[in-house]
């Protein structure tokens, strides 16, 4: 049978099916020794972060594209896109349909003046890159960033894709589902955006901290790591570290041996005294040092 019907178009492939022509056309390749990255989605949704939502909703308010997008979301949702690779300026894809289609779409960066001003609208508004990927800022940096024209996301003007399928439409549904993709990729790594667009994310946190004046309050407790965190974060085993007290100095004991040694050699003999200098020692008179008398025994 032929695959054209007499309208011209190709007959319609069931999901299922199409499921399985692209994961046996996926084993072929992983056969062959490359690495594959296919785009998942999971449901009806194609994406559901902010990052993911924002690339679709962008690319579906441009008349540009109103066309074509539908029977790539048809796609992408079928596992079509059985791999995207995304690098700086550039995505690569391959795409199943009746034979496997390579796809590429080419994004300029944005431009420096650009970038300055985004990162000037959004200095002091995002305290760490971990709220940045995980979209959890406030609305006013929300709208910078989705800006048509003036926002981190591309116009179709700075788009530019191919497809080596037939189809003589500028965009295919293959173009179409790569498109899709992209938003859907973000989900998982969200960092992909700003690769894509030759920006680095970390400079919306250096242009705020710049910005911020210095507080003399501590961090809330939310934002403090405890030492299991701590653990977790760096892979390591943190020993409790018990709080540290100064040593007291202990007074300095000499041995009682010592003691009585140095006594003993320092002390000058002490000669008998008499009676009358006995005496004389109570009133507190000084006596003279005589010598020492000569002791006679007596005969009786």
């Amino acid at each position: 049978m032929s695959d054209y019907v007499y309208d011209g178009f190709r007959p319609y492939v069931p999901v299922a099916e199409r499921r399985r022509n692209a994961e046996r056309e996926a084993q072929k390749i992983k056969k062959k020794g490359r690495s594959l990255s296919p785009v998942v989605t999971r449901g009806r949704s194609i994406a559901s972060t902010f990052w993911g939502k924002s690339w679709c909703n962008n690319l579906e308010r441009y008349s540009d594209f109103s066309n074509r997008l539908p029977r790539g979301r048809t796609y992408v949702r079928n596992g079509s896109v059985i791999d995207l690779q995304i690098a700086p300026g550039e995505v690569s894809a391959l795409v199943s349909g009746s034979s496997i289609y390579k796809v590429a779409v080419k994004v300029l960066a944005v431009p420096q003046a650009q970038w300055a001003a985004l990162c000037a609208d959004c200095a002091g508004a995002v305290d760490s890159l971990v709220e940045l990927l995980e979209g959890r800022f406030s609305k006013g940096v929300m709208e910078h960033l989705c800006q048509q024209r003036t926002g981190l996301f591309p116009t179709p003007a700075e788009i530019a894709f191919s497809c080596s399928c037939p189809d003589w439409a500028a965009m295919c549904k293959h173009v179409a589902a790569v498109l899709y993709g992209i938003g859907a990729r973000l989900d998982e790594r969200p960092e992909l955006l700003f690769l894509l667009r030759k920006v680095d994310e970390k400079d919306l946190i250096a242009k705020a901290s710049r910005s911020l004046p210095l507080s003399k309050k501590g961090p809330a407790k939310d934002k403090i790591l405890a030492s299991e965190d701590l653990s977790a974060l760096f892979g390591l085993d943190l020993d409790e570290c018990p709080s540290e007290v100064p040593p007291q100095s202990e007074p300095r004991q000499t041995p009682t041996v010592q003691k009585e040694s140095v006594t003993k050699r320092r002390a000058p003999a002490v000669p008998k005294s008499t009676s009358r200098g006995a005496a004389a020692n109570k009133k507190g008179k000084p006596t003279a040092k005589k010598p020492a008398k000569p002791t006679v025994k007596s005969k009786h």
